[in-house]
């Protein structure tokens, strides 16, 4: 068939708006958005039978406008959506780290509804700072005498260093160079800021006298990072911060402490020891503190420094600081997430992340139980049993520690795990587990009990088996990865 004979054959795009699927999605959605796409389609269709014209085929329109439907409500799906997290990785940096406090998306929505007194003092009706929100809590809960909130702790440390040391040398232990997710790396963050890195030490050893011999008159700070997302062990040594306290008092030099995650409750008791908590940084005299507030504080995004005024002052009137500011929605969230640690009982009731890892096994096992039936009835499913397994906390925090947890492991109906997990992160709300072993693990750590029966009827809505050949091209990129960080 001639192309100029099939081209009469494709509808108008009256004819299509006109048909039950677009005519109701008109209103939905808009009329631009549905003619738009219309028109885009129409477009690429002329194109196709252009370049292959006695192999297209016209669809009806009914089952061209449907396509077209299907295209446009996938398009309208929000960029950054919910999903239900089952990796068993508790700060997944792909999947947002901490979870908000209900009191924060509270203040979110109460804060960017309408105006507000980011920088006005209803007081004195005068001009105010932004951080007065959150500096009272900080200094409540850290001991601390000053702080500023920036937007990650990225910023936070290329701000400090920036700020403290421009043109002159850094002191840090060959050990703790470290990289964290997206090629983070402290000797670039050290060269973009202006200071100059100083080496000392080993990789698996350094001294007090190390330091002290590296000191000289172009030295700015001593840092110290913690090395939060891997371990050295065997035959090591660090000098701890009191010591290094000690040394840059001698010399009169500020010590800088990078702790990354940012804890401020012992999380010993919850089976993961090891990560430095606030409050002792700042009573060790520690000059600046600096951590995240969405990793194990589980706050919003951004980046905390804590320190003596004479520090943070001018760290607050650099340039820079404007560039990396937060708005008004972060510290909202900020503010009604520090007001909980008031409290550490009620923390670890309304803290999303403490309250996840707070669940006790009792508890996962008995609804992994009660999941595992009602998962195993669903077409996409063939076998579903519970399992005892090991989850983590993630976003570069103790990558060695694992917590206990349960989970309900799947066996794909159509024997493709990848063709499983796939549909599943289609579904709505997405479900993100992982894949282990030809298996499809849906982990309970990270699963609020309230999404349990969105689990299920997730899986109720999946279609049937998926075609072989495709199965096949999907299990190539079956894998889940863990964090990276």
């Amino acid at each position: 068939m001639k192309s100029p004979n099939l081209l009469r054959k494709i509808p108008s795009v009256g004819d299509l708006l006109e048909s039950p699927p677009l005519k109701g999605l008109v209103e939905r959605v808009s009329h631009n958005v549905v003619v738009g796409n219309v028109r885009s389609i129409l477009e690429e269709m002329r194109v196709e039978v252009q370049q292959r014209a006695s192999e297209f085929r016209v669809p009806p329109i009914r089952e061209l406008a449907e396509h077209i439907a299907r295209r446009i409500l996938e398009g309208e799906r929000p960029g950054i959506q919910p999903v239900i997290n089952a990796t068993g990785i508790l700060l997944h940096t792909g999947l947002g780290r901490a979870p908000s406090a209900d009191s924060a998306i509270q203040q979110i929505a109460a804060v960017g509804h309408g105006y507000s007194n980011l920088e006005f003092d209803l007081d004195t009706g005068q001009r105010s700072q932004r951080m007065v929100a959150v500096e009272g809590l900080l200094r409540q809960i850290s001991g601390a005498e000053a702080s500023l909130v920036v937007n990650n702790n990225a910023a936070a440390t290329l701000l400090a260093l920036t700020a403290v040391a421009a043109g002159r040398e850094v002191i840090v232990s060959r050990g703790q160079l470290v990289e964290i997710g997206g090629s983070f790396r402290l000797p670039d963050v050290m060269s973009v800021s202006g200071a100059i890195l100083r080496e000392v030490g080993t990789t698996n050893k350094t001294h007090p006298d190390d330091y002290q011999r590296a000191i000289g008159e172009q030295t700015a700070a001593l840092l110290r990072v913690h090395t939060s997302n891997y371990r050295v062990v065997g035959f090591t040594s660090a000098v701890g911060l009191e010591e290094l306290v000690r040394i840059g008092r001698q010399h009169k030099l500020p010590v800088i402490d990078d702790i990354g995650s940012g804890a401020v409750v012992d999380f010993s008791p919850f089976g993961c020891g090891g990560e430095p908590q606030v409050q002792a940084s700042v009573a060790a005299g520690a000059s600046l503190v600096l951590f995240s507030g969405d990793k194990l504080l589980g706050g919003p995004q951004c980046g905390i420094l804590l320190g003596g005024r004479e520090w943070i002052e001018p760290i607050r009137r650099h340039p820079l600081a404007r560039a990396v500011r937060v708005g008004k929605l972060t510290l909202a969230a900020l503010e009604a997430t520090l007001r909980l640690y008031r409290d550490p009982a009620g923390a670890r009731r309304d803290v999303p992340l403490l309250r996840l890892i707070d669940t006790p096994m009792d508890n996962l096992k008995h609804r992994a139980e009660r999941l595992a039936p009602q998962l195993a009835a669903c077409e996409r499913v063939a076998q579903a049993d519970v399992c005892q397994d090991v989850a983590y906390l993630g976003g570069g925090s103790l990558p060695a520690q694992g917590l206990p947890t349960w989970c309900v492991s799947l066996v794909a109906s159509d024997g493709h795990v990848g063709t499983l997990a796939q549909a599943l992160r289609k579904a709505a709300p997405a479900v993100i587990g992982r894949v282990q072993q030809d298996r499809f693990l849906l982990d309970l750590r990270t699963v609020f009990p309230g999404q349990d029966q969105q689990l299920v009827e997730a899986f109720e809505t999946l279609g049937g088996t998926t075609h072989p050949a495709m199965a096949k091209e999907v299990e190539k990129e079956a894998n889940v990865e863990k964090e990276d960080e």
